[in-house]
């Protein structure tokens, strides 16, 4: 049969009639810039992530940019963050001309591990950028800690994290800045690009507004530099329709990661991480304790990943390697000075990482063709053969 890795038009057929009507509705008011409803959505998207503020930006990409030059971050400056993420992560620092930094992954969530901050910390540094990577929240406390002693700025990178949780807390709200992305395929995805900067601060939220309009406060007086940064009303809209729906759509897909654990377990194939012996297990997305995990991505783990990879296209399985290249061995950063086996947590992350459709409107049939085109790789791996 085949399993798309997402169909977003099953998502979009449910709320067909909210999304057109909130587009028309934009249409007809001609308000396209700065419109009623990215108010509207700042003011939702702030409750929904316990944050004072939320600034709407023109992507998740911007919303980075944005929060490191409201810190003037720039030349001679360094920023620590995680060499396994999205390469706008990073890009952002080298963008305001700051020095990417990186620190290696906990294996167990893909997110940074805070016991190696301190060791990266230089009197350069400006600030930290965790990563929420995959819809579980990085381990903030620690994080939180060393930045308040050595007087950071902690950008937590939220773009696949919208709702996630750590001790109770929301993505976004436990840095100086919280940023989130839009991009069609997250958990709460728009009709194109867009993004949110979450802050509890009231200085840095007013100081985002400005930049966001090319820094013009009052308009064509410009004290500071900033960029077209804007979210579109129309594109504010469409996330308005769609975000009542969120919670509904991450119980979708916390449900489908559960089916996948007792498949998985009934087909005797999952091993633990530290207990990967020969390297023919297959690891499962492991929950830390007191997370919401959104499970924007289900990733699972499995030497052989590539041969697997071959056998899921032959079955039509949808499946996507995230960050096959690590950023520390990007040939854009080759002078920062890291090479192979710098950081190997992250490095066997990038040979062993797999996701597998994880979207709430997956039915247990189609999980169960998943699984088993999966499991039936897996069993060959541990019995020694190669692919077929």
């Amino acid at each position: 049969m085949g399993v798309p890795l997402l169909d977003l038009k099953a998502q979009h057929a449910t709320i067909r009639a909210d999304v057109m009507a909130a587009i028309s509705e934009v249409v007809e008011s001609q308000q396209f810039i700065l419109g009623p409803q990215v108010n509207q959505l700042e003011e939702a998207v702030a409750a929904y992530s316990n944050s004072r503020h939320a600034v709407g930006v023109s992507s998740g990409t911007d919303a980075l940019l944005i929060s490191l030059m409201a810190e003037e971050i720039g030349r001679g400056d360094e920023v620590i963050t995680s060499p396994y993420s999205f390469f706008a992560t990073a890009g952002c620092v080298s963008r305001v001309g700051a020095r990417p930094v990186f620190v290696d992954i906990d294996p167990a969530s893909f997110n940074l591990e805070p016991s190696g901050i301190e060791a990266a910390v230089t009197p350069r540094t400006k600030a930290i950028i965790p990563v929420h990577l995959y819809g579980q929240s990085a381990d903030m406390d620690p994080i939180m800690e060393i930045a308040e002693k050595r007087n950071l700025v902690v950008i937590e990178d939220g773009a696949q994290a919208i709702g996630a949780e750590y001790k109770g807390r929301r993505a976004g709200s436990m840095g100086h800045y919280g940023c989130f992305s839009f991009f069609p395929s997250k958990n709460l995805g728009g009709a194109g690009d867009g993004g949110m900067v979450t802050t509890n601060d009231d200085e840095r939220a007013e100081k985002l507004r400005v930049l966001r309009g090319h820094g013009a406060q009052p308009k064509y007086y410009h004290g500071v530099v900033g960029g077209n940064f804007r979210l579109d009303t129309i594109q504010a809209a469409v996330l308005l329709a769609k975000l009542k729906h969120l919670d509904e759509w991450t119980a979708g897909r916390q449900n489908n990661a559960d089916i996948y654990r007792r498949l998985f377990g009934e087909a005797g194939v999952v091993v633990e991480l530290g207990e990967m012996k020969g390297r023919r297990g297959l690891v499962l997305p492991r929950e830390l304790p007191a997370r919401r995990h959104i499970y924007n991505q289900f990733v699972v783990r499995l030497d052989g990943r590539d041969d697997l990879r071959a056998e899921l296209r032959e079955k039509k399985i949808g499946h996507e390697v995230y960050y096959p290249v690590p950023l520390h061995m990007q040939e854009c950063y080759a002078g920062l000075g890291y090479g192979e086996g710098h950081f190997p947590a992250s490095e066997r992350a990038a040979r062993e990482s797999l996701a597998l459709p994880i979207y709430p409107e997956l039915t247990v049939e189609m999980i169960a063709e998943v699984v088993d085109a999966v499991t039936g790789f897996a069993r060959e791996k541990r019995q020694g053969r190669g692919p077929r």
